[in-house]
């Protein structure tokens, strides 16, 4: 591990990684507090996943034609201030013209959807160049295990300073938060080339090129569809704001529950970095992600908020194993000269799972009802572990220290 410590780059890198992440967590749940508080519905929790999910979705395979094509460590510098600009813009309309929030909510939501598709390439194909590939697994659990250390408890104290001093300053805090990120990006990450890897035809060929790989190749194509579904129809993010009201806590509460399910992921990412899933990791994927729709449904079907924190822990300690898995994966099995796109279609998927599913799960609790949308989402989620493992045998039988990329030429 201290090799990989002392890879150059690599410091600034995950410090860059802590900040943004932790800005991140505690927006993505501010915002849909404002937004329920504003319009008071399900419904409008959905809307606000839906305007991140288009733009993102519509625009991220251009984001990984760029990060192929361009630098990535300018391409994450220039996104990273925009997204600090953007941020900072929405506290001051909290401060000047607060009458016009929920317009400025879901304005903010759709333009970081369209920054972030060409920041998470560019950030992606970056951690290739600062994390060597003899410690891809490693790095991996390391980043993602110091990421939660802070994701786990911005959510309270962003909801808790929320409550405390408004959403003006709370807003403009994390926007500094997004700029001292870049900065260190800007400072300390070394700059390199370009990585290339085109076969001379257009940006749509090259394009095709990336998602052709990707669709050929059973073990990424099945861990990122598996990802797809399972939290697209088990995630339950999204609606957070509503239990915490049916559970009778406030912002705080909404906040503890995202803490609770980074505590969960913070646990296995560290012991995922002492002892990194290598042999078995296909088959620890399928579980863990198993593990992940059975804690859903027990959230669902909850009327305890220590119960609801218990099964969100649950929930959390397998996605943090999944989540290092499936990032290894694309890590190992990607082109360097395309891991930019791979990494594109990658988000396609991650950005259809997240914020279509905060759509879903929104819809879904508008025709259902909140409880019975979560525990039924968790029951289909165990039905997609079921059918990938039948159909995906190369995925489930992964072994990691074989794991290596094919040609592409």
């Amino acid at each position: 591990m201290w090799q990989l410590l002392r890879a150059p780059g690599f410091g600034a890198y995950m410090g860059a990684r802590l900040l943004a992440r932790t800005s991140d967590s505690a927006l993505s749940i501010l915002l849909g507090v404002a937004v329920y508080r504003e319009a008071g519905t399900a419904l409008a929790l959905g809307w606000l996943g839906l305007v991140q999910a288009v733009p993102a979705i519509a625009l991220v395979l251009f984001g990984g034609h760029a990060a192929d094509r361009y630098s990535r460590r300018g391409l994450a510098i220039l996104t990273g201030a925009v997204r600090a600009l953007l941020v900072g813009g929405l506290a001051a309309v909290y401060v000047l013209a607060p009458g016009n929030a929920l317009i400025a909510l879901y304005g903010l939501g759709f333009m970081l959807g369209v920054v972030n598709a060409f920041a998470d390439p560019a950030i992606s194909g970056l951690e290739a160049q600062v994390v060597p590939a003899e410690h891809a697994v490693r790095g991996a659990s390391l980043l993602g295990s110091s990421s939660r250390i802070f994701v786990l408890g911005a959510p309270v104290v962003g909801g808790i300073v929320y409550d405390l001093i408004g959403p003006g300053f709370t807003y403009a805090g994390l926007a500094l938060m997004l700029a001292a990120s870049t900065a260190l990006l800007a400072l300390y990450v070394p700059s390199a080339p370009p990585v290339g890897g085109y076969s001379g035809g257009s940006m749509l060929a090259n394009i095709a090129e990336g998602i052709r790989y990707v669709f050929s190749d059973q073990i990424l194509v099945g861990s990122m569809a598996l990802d797809l579904f399972a939290v697209f129809f088990g995630g339950a993010a999204g609606l957070f704001p509503v239990f915490a009201e049916m559970l009778g806590v406030g912002s705080s509460g909404v906040g503890m529950m995202r803490g609770a399910a980074s505590a969960g992921a913070l646990i296995s990412m560290a012991l995922a970095v002492r002892f990194p899933p290598r042999r078995s990791a296909g088959i620890m994927l399928h579980l863990s992600i198993a593990g992940f729709g059975l804690g859903v449904i027990v959230f669902g079907l909850s009327q305890s908020f220590l119960l609801s924190l218990a099964a969100l822990f649950f929930v959390g300690l397998c996605d943090g194993i999944n989540v290092v898995i499936r990032q290894a994966v694309v890590r190992l099995a990607a082109p360097d000269g395309m891991r930019g796109r791979i990494s594109a279609v990658r988000m396609v998927f991650v950005n259809s799972s997240n914020e279509l599913g905060e759509f879903e799960s929104g819809m879904a609790a508008a025709w259902l009802g909140p409880v019975a949308a979560v525990w039924m989402g968790g029951i289909v989620t165990l039905l997609v572990v079921a059918i990938t493992a039948s159909r995906a045998p190369k995925l489930l039988g992964i072994d990691m220290s074989k794991l290596r990329p094919r040609p592409y030429a």
